[in-house]
């Protein structure tokens, strides 16, 4: 379980998985996760709610959850529990803990969330909707002066970077105060570990000829 007293401890982040579990784990591996030391928040999207394929990586974010993780429901988690058909296939365990997750997390000076937030509107007012759904009302409105979340950098998924102008396919996207970090893993493009203490980044391919492959360590 993570010690926050450990002083050598990071702050991981990692967001759209979309069933790529393998990789996931490759990753963490990579980069010598550590749940003792390290702190590890989970953006969501951890499935597509279509393909029932991806539907056991929720085993393993219940694994990295019970070892110290943080884990934030994505709008495929929120799909996924309000389909009856899909639901009613779920062990009633993974129904539980899905439900008791956060659709947003703070620590220290950066904001977690799986999409955004809608500038203007107090944390606490935020709709579920927007935090894990909005896009351009978010990534390219100004944060106005007295929004509180100026006070913080906002790290979120969702938006695959390869939309926005990131520097290359599969990057990270770099804002003001805001850090895009789903580099597509679902499109064939790359699934991103950001050590944000660091900004160092762990990523492989999730192309199909390449899979796990092309590993790249990068400072942001």
């Amino acid at each position: 379980m993570y010690n926050p007293t450990k002083t050598d401890s990071r702050l991981l982040a990692i967001a759209d998985i979309h069933g790529y579990e393998e990789e996931l784990l490759f990753l963490l591996q990579e980069a010598a996760y550590n749940p003792h030391h390290d702190r590890l928040i989970l953006l969501g999207d951890y499935i597509d709610a279509d393909r029932p394929a991806t539907w056991g990586t929720l085993d393993t974010i219940h694994q990295l959850i019970n070892e110290g993780a943080q884990a934030l429901l994505g709008n495929q988690e929120l799909r996924l529990l309000a389909s009856a058909e899909s639901s009613s296939a779920l062990h009633p365990e993974t129904k539980e803990w899905l439900h008791k997750q956060s659709l947003y997390v703070v620590v220290g000076q950066y904001l977690f969330v799986h999409a955004g937030i809608r500038p203007g509107v107090p944390l606490h007012e935020q709709k579920k909707k927007d935090l894990t759904e909005i896009r351009d009302e978010f990534i390219y409105t100004p944060l106005p002066d007295s929004d509180e979340a100026q006070s913080y950098t906002i790290i979120f998924g969702h938006t695959p970077t390869f939309k926005l102008d990131a520097s290359s396919p599969g990057a990270i996207w770099q804002g003001n105060r805001r850090l895009a970090i789903d580099t597509g893993a679902k499109h064939g493009c790359r699934l991103t570990l950001l050590d944000v203490s660091s900004l160092l980044s762990y990523s492989c391919s999730t192309a199909p000829e390449s899979r796990g492959g092309d590993f790249k360590l990068l400072k942001l």
